[in-house]
């Protein structure tokens, strides 16, 4: 019985670190830019886009490289090699605030 709890837990919480961001996405608007849309679609099914303005000026690529890999890795993400390559090319080129 207590492993069925548990487990029933973990998957709430499962479910619900990756429930798709009910922020005001329509307020949050990201550069123009190659991959835009894919950038938005990909980050908007576990967070918010605004986490993309937020962590900005401290992320260059190697970091942005890091995140996108850590989002696949840990929580999941549904993103291809491919789009991985293009969300990674928008966010250095718009969204790399580290020097």
């Amino acid at each position: 019985m207590r492993s069925a709890l548990a487990a029933a837990a973990l998957l709430t919480a499962l479910t619900l670190s990756c429930a798709p961001a009910f922020a005001d996405e329509a307020a949050i608007h990201l550069r123009d830019g190659t991959a835009r849309d894919l950038t938005a679609a990909r980050c908007a099914i576990c967070h918010s886009v605004d986490y993309i303005q937020g962590n900005a000026p401290v992320l260059d690529r190697a970091g942005w490289q890091k995140e996108i890999q850590k989002m696949r890795d840990r929580f999941g993400a549904p993103i291809t090699d491919a789009e991985a390559q293009q969300i990674l090319d928008y966010l250095a080129g718009s969204y790399a605030g580290k020097p």
